[in-house]
């Protein structure tokens, strides 16, 4: 990746004895996610299916979701469905960015999954930041202990998510045309961190 944003290792599949080989390729256990550019949000359209084992488990999520692709919206066009390593759970984390009006492009951090829709514990900086503006971002949040390590929750690599922060940074100032950007959920781990979804929507 060009901006040095780590992600997990995903190809993408034509048919379901393509999405069958490259899951083997990849190794198990896989993801597969509808790609269409009709269907932004792909869990609501049935077109996420996670922890798939095995090769029939895949031909069946195959089907699956182009049928509820299908279903969701029948003009859609589909590119074809993507095959992804799952990443091992951990804490989520969001880096997010959008253009606005009055201060350009804006950067956001907070936790990710439920944290997000429930709680907005987000923070913003005005792009381009420093490492200072960085750390100050993940220190903000409320769930901030949760990064430190909480109970049985091992601590964040916290250098890792300042990383993915400056190259965001980086990326929507070099392109002035991002109007939207989401990298969501972001895995952070003990060691190093994976985006796992991303969508950038253009201006």
């Amino acid at each position: 990746m060009e901006y040095d944003i780590p992600v997990t290792t995903f190809k993408l599949a034509k048919t379901e004895k393509e999405a069958a080989a490259l899951a083997e390729q990849i190794g198990f256990p896989v993801v597969l996610k509808i790609v269409s550019p009709e269907i932004i949000h792909k869990s609501d359209a049935g077109g996420v299916m996670v922890n798939l084992k095995n090769v029939i488990e895949v031909q069946d999520a195959y089907r699956k979701i182009l049928e509820n692709a299908k279903k969701y919206n029948s003009k859609a066009r589909i590119d074809g469905v993507l095959v992804q390593e799952m990443a091992p759970q951990s804490t989520e984390v969001i880096v997010g960015a959008i253009k606005d009006p009055q201060f350009g492009q804006t950067l956001m951090f907070g936790l990710g999954g439920i944290f997000v829709e429930l709680l907005k514990d987000v923070t913003f900086r005005v792009a381009p930041i420093t490492q200072q503006d960085a750390e100050e971002m993940i220190t903000e949040v409320n769930a901030y202990p949760l990064l430190k390590g909480y109970r049985n929750t091992p601590p964040a690599d916290i250098n890792a998510i300042v990383t993915v922060l400056l190259n965001t940074s980086k990326l929507i100032m070099n392109y002035p045309k991002i109007k939207e950007l989401d990298l969501n959920p972001i895995m952070a781990y003990e060691k190093g961190a994976k985006t796992v979804d991303a969508r950038i929507i253009l201006e």
